[in-house]
């Protein structure tokens, strides 16, 4: 979708909203493709003293398999989104990931908004911040609870033990 920010081009101070949902099942992200609902995209482009800044957020909900406990999972997600939309670039090499060129007078939502969703996602789908995973010797998801196993000694620790073990 193309956003005409001619209205506030040449105008300090000006507000363009937009509001748009994108298509992103087929993005890959950890080997799944997790977002198979629509993204959401709320926002505004301000010209801020002739500077166009695009603020917003992205939202949409998860359906993926956790990294480390592998069990499926469903979570709601909100990204902020902050970029400056440029006529030009003076040297390309030393563009900022959150500056992004217009098409005329007009900013590319679909663009914008896919590179911003890209960059803010984690690189581990995990069902919750603080996944416990599962235990390496005997399979269990940890998030349920502990499981039997005794924990392995620590090898350094080994000299040590053969000491109590003379006792």
């Amino acid at each position: 979708m193309l956003l005409s920010l001619s209205g506030i081009r040449d105008c300090p101070g000006g507000v363009v909203p937009y509001e748009t949902e994108l298509d992103l099942r087929e993005e890959t992200f950890g080997g799944c493709r997790p977002v198979t609902e629509p993204v959401r995209c709320r926002g505004q482009v301000r010209n801020t003293a002739g500077v166009l800044v695009l603020t917003g957020t992205l939202e949409t909900r998860l359906h993926g398999v956790c990294d480390r406990c592998a069990a499926p999972f469903e979570r709601d997600i909100c990204f902020p989104v902050e970029a400056v939309l440029v006529r030009s670039l003076e040297n390309e090499d030393e563009a900022d990931t959150w500056t992004f060129l217009l098409d005329g007078d007009s900013a590319d939502l679909d663009e914008i908004m896919t590179t911003a969703f890209v960059l803010s996602m984690d690189s581990k789908l995990l069902c919750r911040e603080d996944c416990k995973g599962l235990c390496p010797t005997c399979g269990k998801n940890l998030n349920e609870g502990p499981c039997q196993c005794r924990p392995e000694p620590d090898p350094r620790f080994a000299a040590l033990a053969k000491l109590l073990e003379k006792e």
